[in-house]
């Protein structure tokens, strides 16, 4: 098996390891309260968090063995892999505008990325390397506080996605340079590097984490699997030599990959708005239908008795009794018409006794230490008797 062979297996397996990560990172962010610390006391977090070390590692051996340029598309097949097993394992329903929507994001980042030619590897100069990580700490510190400032979960879900892509994208190049440098006879020359690897990382993973609660899955997942390799694609571009192949149409191609791919995050963004839109109104209707409360006259429970209480006759105890019309007892007509006020209807009892307080017009008892104390001659409850007004 050839080298290249070899990347292309393990950046494969890569890609399978992460959407399973992400399904799971999704999963608990559905349904975990919104804590910092509440996701660690979760194992299915725990093994996400595995599920992206492991990728991590299987990523990092394809960059040793394969270029740049071959092995960072292939982690946009993430999303492929994320929709299918999302939809299998978990019951998750994905629309036909979120397939569509994935589908472009990956076929447009696949063609910008396979016009990317490669040339002979070389490292990043120490000054590069330095100025690369400010802009990159400053661009990740930039989306987060962008991120804060908005109201949208799909926009701030967006943004946070593009920061964790972010880190990943830089990782991968500073996992590159690191595997052009090394040597075993010197590999403490490399622990700087490994640092860095680790700290971005591992704010990868918390982004990324922080990206999935309220967004679902596609939008975020998209962002962040485009967001990467077009990040580490570009500084390949700026720092390692590398370039679009065929010149200027292939430049122009690149141009328009890169196009279908903004399409297909765009499709997703608004496809999950609209979702969220709708589950919004579906829940504010439930919670209006729990609240308003419409009891018919005669069931039971009404006027604060049971239907029983009022089967013994009009005029029982404790009820108001049928009025009595011309003829004597019984029901009778109401008039009708616009100068005849309407008939209250049957009174409200309370089902709890309501404290009665002084008015201020009893005079104190002298007894009393404090005057401005009520007086406990009072009766200490009442009744409240509610009617039907027109």
């Amino acid at each position: 098996m050839t080298s290249l062979a070899l990347s292309v297996l393990l950046a494969l397996a890569s890609a399978v390891c992460y959407a399973a990560g992400a399904i799971l990172q999704e999963h608990v962010a559905a349904t975990t309260p919104r804590l910092a610390s509440a996701p660690l006391r979760r194992g299915s977090w725990w093994t996400a968090v595995t599920l992206n070390g492991t990728g991590a590692v299987l990523h990092v051996i394809a960059l040793a063995y394969g270029p740049l340029s071959v092995v960072q598309p292939l982690g946009a097949l993430t999303i492929v892999f994320a929709l299918p097993m999302a939809a299998l394992f978990v019951r998750r329903r994905v629309g036909a505008a979120g397939w569509r929507g994935a589908l472009l994001a990956t076929a447009g980042l696949a063609g910008l990325l396979s016009l990317t030619g490669s040339s002979r590897a070389q490292a990043l100069a120490e000054r590069d390397g330095f100025w690369l990580i400010v802009i990159t700490v400053s661009v990740i510190a930039v989306l987060i506080g962008a991120a804060r400032l908005m109201r949208s979960p799909g926009i701030r879900s967006v943004l946070l996605a593009a920061a964790a892509g972010t880190a990943f994208g830089v990782s991968s190049v500073v996992t590159k340079n690191v595997a052009v440098e090394w040597t075993w006879d010197a590999w403490q020359d490399a622990l700087p590097g490994l640092v860095t690897i680790g700290l971005l990382a591992s704010g990868g993973v918390l982004l990324s984490q922080a990206s999935y609660r309220g967004a679902g899955l596609a939008s975020p997942l998209a962002t962040a699997t485009v967001v990467n390799p077009v990040v580490a694609t570009a500084v390949g571009i700026a720092a390692l030599g590398e370039h679009f192949r065929h010149g200027a149409p292939g430049t122009l191609l690149a141009l328009v990959a890169a196009l279908v791919a903004s399409t297909g995050l765009v499709m997703l963004t608004v496809h999950n708005a609209e979702a969220e839109a709708e589950s919004e109104a579906a829940a504010k209707d439930a919670e209006d239908a729990e609240v308003t409360v419409v009891e018919e006259p005669g069931a039971p429970g009404h006027n604060g008795r049971d239907a029983a209480d009022g089967a013994g006759g009009a005029g029982g105890a404790g009820g108001p009794g049928v009025p009595e019309g011309p003829g004597g007892p019984g029901p009778h007509e109401v008039p009708v018409g616009p100068d005849v006020p309407a008939e209250p209807g049957p009174s409200l009892r309370l089902p709890h006794p309501i404290p009665r307080q002084p008015t201020g017009d009893e005079e104190p008892d002298p007894h009393l230490s404090d005057p401005r104390l009520p007086d406990p001659r009072l009766p200490d409850c009442g009744e409240a008797v509610l009617q039907h007004h027109a």
